[in-house]
């Protein structure tokens, strides 16, 4: 049983982290970690947490963890993986890895110096929805992909628990770093191909702070795909995912939550020819008990640090072209 620290145990550790652990089979939280200690008492209580510390330096002393969550804020990543990497021990963050390409080029680096793995929570890679996306067209059940689409969006005004999602300095984005990032490495993913160029347009609003509150972000694949990526602080929660082949379409209204179960739908022509359920509950536990078989030696983890870096320089050229207005190429990291 591999014993994690969840360093910054805040909204997402207790709506997802948390219930995760609950279904893993062989990785649970031995510690925890906040800026303040009293609150950081009062969680570990809450959960029956054995450890729990007011510092990621504090967290990674510890002989009771044996690997780091890192679920901080975007803009303590970087601060977070050096620490965690300094004390050797193995490291899962959150998406996005950092606040720009150069930060998870920084992250990979020190891992690699330690010597300990470093991987990226990239949670729908662990979904049976996206595994099943991924088989199907990899068998070429609709032929050549020629069009992707993939859509997230929910509404995340003042009043959202994560008070620090509109400062540009803490976020390093609107919603194209935070759930843009998702839709990115999921189409990658699915695919099994690079995003070579970029194109992205955005919206601002009253309520969005230093960031973008919706955008669009268009996307030209190695092997020709072309995708389109639509995200928003705005609209109501909804993941809607569609590829279009020379043979055929696969589409799932909702494919990337892990709540509800989702429809596959097979579609020729204007008839759907085929459906398919799957659910997604386990996702996080699966994403835990996979980094818990690398730190133990057995697997490599499927979405390693150098997969975090590589949807950070897709998010870096969006950028870019919000405000060249122009398309910007994608480099391949090394």
């Amino acid at each position: 049983m591999v014993r994690f620290g969840i360093v910054g145990f805040g909204l997402h550790a207790v709506r997802r982290m948390m219930p995760g652990f609950a279904l893993a089979k062989n990785s649970r939280v031995s510690a925890l970690s906040r800026r303040d200690m009293g609150k950081a008492g009062e969680s570990a209580r809450q959960f029956d947490i054995p450890l729990a510390f007011d510092s990621t330096e504090e967290l990674c002393r510890s002989p009771e963890v044996e690997a780091v969550f890192i679920a901080t804020p975007n803009s303590c990543h970087l601060a977070d993986v050096l620490v965690a990497a300094k004390h050797k021990k193995p490291i899962l963050c959150e998406k996005p890895m950092g606040m720009n390409a150069d930060e998870c080029r920084e992250m990979v680096e020190a891992a690699r110096r330690a010597g300990v793995a470093l991987g990226v929570a990239q949670v729908f890679r662990f979904e049976n929805s996206t595994a099943r996306l991924r088989e199907r067209i990899a068998s070429g059940e609709i032929g050549k992909p020629v069009f992707v689409r993939s859509e997230f969006s929910f509404p995340a005004d003042a009043g959202h628990p994560r008070k620090w999602l509109h400062d540009a300095s803490v976020a390093g984005g609107g919603p194209v770093a935070d759930i843009g990032v998702h839709c990115i490495d999921t189409l990658r993913y699915v695919l099994q191909d690079e995003i070579v160029r970029v194109s992205a347009r955005a919206r601002r609003d009253q309520n969005s702070g230093g960031v973008e509150s919706a955008a669009v972000l268009a996307l030209e694949f190695s092997q020709g795909t072309l995708g389109t990526v639509l995200v928003s602080f705005r609209a109501e929660y909804r993941t809607p995912f569609e590829v279009v082949g020379t043979t055929g379409v696969l589409f799932a209204n909702d494919a990337l939550n892990v709540e509800r179960p989702i429809t596959l739908q097979l579609r020729r022509g204007i008839s759907v020819a085929a459906e398919e359920e799957v659910t997604n509950y386990e996702a996080y536990a699966r994403q835990v008990d996979a980094f818990a078989a690398a730190v133990e030696g057995k697997a490599e983890f499927p979405v390693p640090g150098e997969e975090g870096w590589q949807n950070q320089v897709v998010l870096d050229a969006a950028y870019r072209s919000m405000k060249t207005g122009r398309a910007e190429e994608v480099i391949r990291v090394k």
